[in-house]
């Protein structure tokens, strides 16, 4: 008999194996969000091992069915984007909630799910950091290798320097022991000014 949990992590992976884009990871193809809904469930879990159910299931479905909600379909310019973010969290969160819904989460559960997702109260909120802490860590540590290669060095000290103010000290230290490239590394402490 397959638990809540079990059946919304089949299902939010059964959504994110759809992605018609493909990233590789270590000479493999995998739906793109299936790969980071793996790489933040796999962090979390490393980053705090006793991490709750809502906050779990809120790391896997943090960008469940992303390209669904087309960049190009907002304003290419800065307030196209955060819009397009905002929107994105809505729909996050909302495919999330019939998922969870099917699953047979009660309505609590799945309203603390919706609020991670959102990602509000960050900075007072310890599960809203805690999450945001996991996706600046995925971030460093898989994507910022794919940017470093499309921006310039200041616009790439500055993603570096917001990420880094979005994280907490715990955050900050696990960031500092990921295995870099020494050019990465470079750019990171040129960044922070270390």
């Amino acid at each position: 008999m397959s638990t809540p949990f079990q059946k919304a992590s089949e299902w939010i992976d059964a959504e994110n194996a759809q992605d018609p884009n493909i990233d590789i990871d270590q000479n493999k193809e995998y739906p793109k969000e299936l790969l980071y809904s793996n790489r933040m469930y796999e962090r979390l879990m490393q980053f705090d091992p006793n991490a709750s159910e809502e906050i779990q299931i809120a790391s896997k479905a943090q960008h469940i069915c992303r390209w669904k909600v087309a960049r190009e379909s907002f304003p290419m310019d800065r307030v196209g984007y955060l819009k397009w973010r905002e929107e994105l969290k809505k729909f996050h969160s909302k495919t999330t909630a019939e998922i969870l819904v099917k699953a047979g989460y009660d309505q609590t559960f799945i309203d603390r799910v919706s609020f991670l997702i959102e990602k509000k109260l960050l900075k007072k909120d310890h599960e809203t950091q805690l999450l945001e802490d996991v996706i600046c860590l995925v971030f460093l540590e898989y994507y910022l290798e794919p940017f470093v290669h499309k921006h310039d060095e200041e616009k790439l000290k500055n993603i570096i320097k917001k990420t880094w103010d979005k994280m907490s000290d715990k955050g900050h230290q696990e960031a500092l022991k990921i295995n870099y490239s020494e050019e990465n590394l470079n750019l990171i402490k040129a960044s922070l000014g270390l």
